[in-house]
């Protein structure tokens, strides 16, 4: 097992690369302009409510937002921020993390607050596209405004997504390419056709237009108007998450073509808009949607279907990037082990069933409750300012780590988080009208994150610990002892910690006290995720003797932890080094076979009962720890280790010996024995109980 080196195809520009980010990365922010406008004009009243002025401004605040969250931030600066070529939050929290404990506590709020978006997008993105219908008249002229229609097809397109997930989108994903850069240059002409009939509009690239309106007395949000223009950036976050996906080269290659397209279209609403302000066709339309009406009618249901064929792909990239956002956490202590399927041979693609499912049912049951994409909008984004929040923290330690001036460094946090707190309270105004569904999604996952990394803290601190080196004497001595029946020939141990030789107690414990188990080979093995993506190395140390193991296997954070798999390559490779014997086999039906018979022995962890010197709250912690842990994967399945010889041994969390129990009877030489009846009448007995 070699070190995995990230391809450097990924570091270079091409346009095969560049085609690929625009299917992967560009999603969520590809299908703003579905809503953006929309959104803003709702929120100032409706149609009969805007002026020109007001327009104008309103897209400036649009086009400024994407240049200064996503160009500046996330493509200029956040992009430089990688992990070996990945990126997101996670990513860069391992970058960071030497530099303070504190600095896991925004890593997992935004973290939380990202999954919970990964929610919500499929629900608002694919909604949308769906109420485009009604834009077509045959369609309007069957079913009118009915919602539930809307509803129906919208539940089925989402249940449809989740359900193909366990297949993989490895052959699909070769089409998402296409499809959005076809999707990026109709949104770019439709934007140009309608631009072109008003080319005033161009004014919005003045920034004096957007600064304007936050004063202005058109705009009745005032400054929570920003709750709305923050939707056209949602997808900043995403373009940096699966930066590991395509490379950075290839973001910044394809993200000019990309932002000119989304420009033109949001100044092309801009015209359209102003050009039937006072149009009383569309004063009367219930729920306008500029990007939909803008669109020439014989173009109306080829829009709506690319719109919603865009939709999935936007939420599929959030689908795919929640299931590696999971799987980073659960490698940093940070979630429960969840099994994770790679339906195929494709870097970083992977399937965790219980988030999958779990997304689906909280998408359909979101779109049920809200219904309509007003409803859903204003439920959106909300999450999304937290996890930039969050994200520009750990960029501060990023560029001071990486000694970028002081006054730089804190003048970019400074500037970036003052756009995002604002962005940020005029979200939070939405908390009440929807905002709280997205809260509370985050709460949720926050909460697990924190009981997973506190009990994970507490195991650390409580384990005992003891020296290898000063069992080597009694573990050759029972490998030899032939009077004992052979266990197995090779018995494994996962253990935590082998640094300076020392494992649990508990392991020793379950060797030679519980019940001797003779072995051929003792294998102590320890699973160490490092900071790199895809790292394979192990180190072997086995302390003179030829039957005690010490393996540290050192898998990168977006690697399958197999153990199964990894121990019957390094035992092939210690026999063709001599290092220790070869195991040939009598029954079997493998011909010539060398390599003897395996046992995993698992140690579960519960809490005794007896004074472990925790406090009451640490107690609640671990307890919740072990409740959620009967309803994720088992230990054994995690590993690879499903269709191996497991061995599950109960033990308890103890802290110390010091915490033993102490309560001791006092023996009473003479004396009678007492029944039930004379219980009340014996309390001198009872108290005979010595203070423990």
């Amino acid at each position: 097992m070699s070190k995995t080196v990230v391809d450097n195809q990924f570091d270079k520009f091409k346009l095969s690369g560049a085609l690929i980010a625009m299917g992967v990365v560009y999603g969520d922010i590809g299908t703003s302009p579905l809503y953006v406008m929309k959104a803003i004009i709702e929120g100032n009243g409706g149609l009969s409510e805007v002026s020109p002025d007001f327009i104008i401004g309103a897209v400036s605040l649009v086009i400024w937002t994407v240049t200064l969250l996503t160009t500046v931030k996330y493509v200029m600066i956040a992009l430089r921020a990688d992990n070996h070529g990945e990126g997101g939050i996670f990513s860069l929290y391992t970058l960071v993390r030497k530099m303070s404990p504190y600095l896991i506590i925004p890593a997992m709020i935004g973290g939380a607050t990202l999954l919970a978006d990964g929610v919500l997008t499929p629900a608002v993105t694919i909604t949308t596209a769906v109420e485009g219908l009604r834009g077509i008249p045959v369609f309007y002229n069957i079913f009118g405004n009915n919602q539930n229609v809307i509803v129906a097809i919208t539940i089925t397109i989402v249940l449809i997504l989740f359900m193909i997930q366990r297949f993989g989108t490895e052959k699909v994903g070769k089409a998402f390419g296409p499809i959005m850069l076809g999707w990026f240059t109709f949104i770019g002409l439709v934007g140009a056709y309608n631009f072109l009939g008003d080319l005033s509009v161009i004014r919005a690239i003045n920034p004096y237009y957007a600064i304007k309106l936050l004063t202005s007395p058109q705009n009745k949000a005032g400054i929570f108007i920003l709750g709305s223009v923050f939707l056209a950036t949602t997808g900043a976050e995403a373009l940096y998450s699966d930066m590991g996906h395509v490379g950075r080269k290839n973001i910044l290659g394809s993200w000019p073509y990309i932002k000119v397209c989304l420009i033109l279209n949001y100044l092309g609403q801009a015209a359209w808009i102003i050009s039937v302000s006072n149009d009383p066709k569309y004063l009367a339309v219930e729920v306008l949607n500029p990007f939909f009406r803008m669109i020439p009618d014989s173009l109306s249901i080829f829009s709506v279907v690319f719109a919603t064929i865009a939709a999935v792909i936007a939420s599929q990239a959030l689908i795919s990037g929640s299931y590696t956002l999971v799987s980073e956490a659960i490698k940093l202590h940070l979630f429960p082990k969840l099994r994770i399927i790679y339906p195929t041979d494709q870097k970083g693609q992977l399937y965790i069933p219980a988030i999958n499912w779990a997304l689906c049912l909280l998408c359909v049951s979101i779109v049920v409750a809200f219904r309509t994409s007003a409803h859903l909008e204003a439920a959106y984004g909300l999450a999304i300012t937290i996890t930039m929040l969050m994200t520009t923290i750990l960029l501060l330690f990023y560029l001071l780590k990486n000694n970028v001036p002081k006054i730089i460094s804190f003048g970019i946090f400074i500037f970036f988080g003052a756009i995002e707190t604002i962005f940020f309270l005029s979200s939070a105004t939405k908390f009440l009208h929807g905002g709280y569904t997205a809260v509370g999604i985050a709460l949720a996952i926050l909460l697990i994150m924190i009981i997973w990394e506190r009990s994970y803290l507490i195991r650390e601190r409580v384990s005992v610990r003891v020296d290898l080196k000063d069992y080597v004497d009694q573990l050759v001595s029972l490998s030899n002892d032939e009077s004992l029946p052979l266990f197995q020939t090779n018995v494994v141990y996962l253990t935590t910690n082998l640094r300076g030789h020392r494992i649990g107690r508990d392991i020793l414990y379950s060797i030679l006290d519980k019940k001797p188990k003779r072995a051929k080979v003792y294998w102590f093995v320890n699973v160490f995720v490092t900071d790199e993506p895809y790292t394979k190395e192990y180190l072997v140390d086995m302390m003179g003797t030829d039957c005690i193991v010490n393996v540290q296997l050192k898998l990168g954070f977006r690697v399958r932890q197999d153990v199964n798999l990894y121990i019957r390559q390094i035992v092939n490779d210690l026999m063709e080094q001599g290092m220790i014997e070869k195991q040939p086999q009598k029954y079997t039906i493998l011909p010539g076979r060398e390599v003897g018979d395996f046992s995993f022995v698992l140690l579960k962890e519960e809490l005794a009962r007896v004074n472990t010197g925790l406090s009451n709250f640490d107690k609640v912690i671990y307890q919740l720890k072990i409740a959620i842990k009967t309803i994720t994967t088992s230990t054994a399945n995690w590993f690879g280790l499903e269709y191996s010889d497991v061995v599950t041994e109960r033990v308890p969390l103890i802290l110390d010996t010091k915490f033993k129990h102490k309560r001791k009877l006092t023996q009473i030489i003479t004396g009678d024995f007492y029944s039930e009846e004379d219980e009340d009448s014996n309390d001198s007995i009872r108290d005979t109980t010595a203070k423990g």
